[in-house]
């Protein structure tokens, strides 16, 4: 055991006398590792916190904590049994603060639950679960007392991403903007723009609320019982508020579409509507009771907007040189947008059909 890995988690106020720490799992933003104690007491989960992306500690971990407490209350209210298992634990560090800093590195401790099983992949039956499981989240999380913020600033904000692309047109740095294929896409962008940012504009309006959301929402970061049943949400570094769209939206955006979002062949890519069916229900089963008419009369819409942003967001890197997302080759960024648009065009497609789908639900 490497003896400076446990003089971290000694940093922290756990109990047991720790017999082994080993690297747990394969995130890609944080790096984990489980700590075990001796016997048959509690073993805990250390991470190592990415503060390139999460770079205010005592508001990522404020935000946490505010979360779990929250849940936990609401589970002890309604006499929940196994409470232990069904939110996180996370653990102080000796000088009462959530994360330990080392001089190098950010860290926290949570308690570990164990004789757990995680799920990947999409499945309608998945999609379902995925949308009831958030949509409760968010219930749970409705009338949060605490005021928390951005993890990640303006990270669903359409506005602020139609920003960035346009101050990348403006520099064209890497000298594609006057591509044939670039000239369509901007066209076609900028056609939308009016629509695609209305959230924005209903929020300030006050007629849209923001919500404490997920806003990385995936059977992942589901944690089941061995029988598969649901325990609780994990990952929630990305929790912050923001419109019940990004947990909605950007799930469809990955799920339904029917290939991968780099899939150069534009052909292959289509919007699944039995996915949409399945994660909408479950998500307004988990959602009604506290759900506006506005938030769900825009789900629709919600659907459209994320391959939207995501096709932005793609773009505006592949005007400034491919500085952000990772490629594989030059015109890389370029499929992806083109692919996320074409998805976009399909989404655009099933309008009437969700719509009705969703009027349905409502009436049942």
């Amino acid at each position: 055991m490497d003896q400076k890995m446990k003089d971290i988690a000694l940093q922290f106020q756990i109990k047991g006398n720790i017999t082994d720490i080993h690297p747990l799992g394969n995130g890609l933003i944080n790096t984990t590792y489980a700590v075990v104690t001796e016997g048959s007491g509690c073993d805990y989960v250390m991470q190592n916190v990415n503060v390139a992306i999460f770079p205010d500690m005592d508001l990522l971990m404020r935000n946490i904590v505010e979360v779990t407490t929250h849940i936990r209350r609401k589970l002890e209210a309604e006499g929940t049994p196994d409470i232990e298992r069904k939110v996180l634990t996370f653990i102080p560090a000796r000088d009462g603060k959530f994360y330990h800093f080392d001089g190098e590195k950010y860290w926290r401790i949570m308690k570990l639950i164990p004789d757990t099983i995680s799920k990947s992949g999409v499945s309608v039956e998945n999609a379902t679960i995925v949308g009831e499981t958030f949509a409760r989240f968010q219930s749970m999380l409705a009338d949060i007392p605490a005021e928390l913020g951005e993890t990640i600033k303006d990270f669903h904000n359409i506005e602020f991403r139609l920003r960035q692309l346009k101050e990348a047109v403006a520099d064209n740095k890497a000298g594609r903007v006057e591509e044939p294929a670039v000239k369509t896409l901007l066209d076609e962008i900028f056609k939308r723009e009016a629509e695609m940012t209305k959230s924005e504009r209903l929020y300030r309006e006050g007629k849209l609320p923001k919500r404490i959301c997920h806003c990385d929402t995936k059977v992942d970061n589901i944690l089941f019982d061995r029988d598969g049943h649901v325990l609780c949400v994990i990952d929630l570094d990305t929790v912050m508020p923001s419109f019940i769209f990004s947990d909605f939206g950007d799930f469809l955006r990955s799920a339904a579409n029917a290939t991968r979002e780099d899939d150069p062949e534009l052909s292959n890519v289509a919007f699944r509507f039995d996915i949409f069916q399945a994660f909408t229900e479950g998500y307004l089963r988990g959602g009604r009771s506290f759900l506006l008419p506005i938030e769900i009369e825009n789900l629709p819409y919600a659907t459209a907007l994320f391959p939207y942003m995501q096709a932005v967001r793609f773009l505006a890197d592949y005007l400034n040189g491919d500085t952000y997302f990772k490629v594989q080759h030059p015109a890389h960024n370029l499929e992806r947008t083109q692919n996320q648009f074409r998805l976009l065009q399909c989404v655009e497609a099933a309008m009437p059909q969700m719509q009705e789908f969703i009027a349905r639900q409502l009436e049942a």
